[in-house]
């Protein structure tokens, strides 16, 4: 999915159980370096490692989870467009 595609923005702050705006999206940018741990559109929890500032993660996230991201300035985008 190209960058253009995506209509919508919101920061995320990485949490466990409060509401993140935006969530589920289509893709995540981090801001700032570190490791991203994010429970994806099927359930599944994963650890990004080391992903670098200004990179842009095309995956489906229902949430962000804090216990192991030590990245920031992480923004959920949304495409607005829906897939079967």
């Amino acid at each position: 999915m190209a960058y253009d595609m995506y209509k919508e923005a919101a920061a995320v702050t990485p949490h466990a159980t409060d509401a993140q705006t935006l969530m589920p999206c289509d893709a995540v940018y981090v801001g700032t370096a570190g490791n991203l741990e994010v429970i994806m559109k099927n359930g599944t929890t994963v650890v990004f490692t080391g992903v670098k500032a200004g990179t842009v993660l095309p995956i489906g996230v229902n949430r962000v989870l804090a216990a192991n991201t030590t990245a920031s300035n992480i923004v959920a985008l949304e495409s607005g467009l829906t897939y079967s």
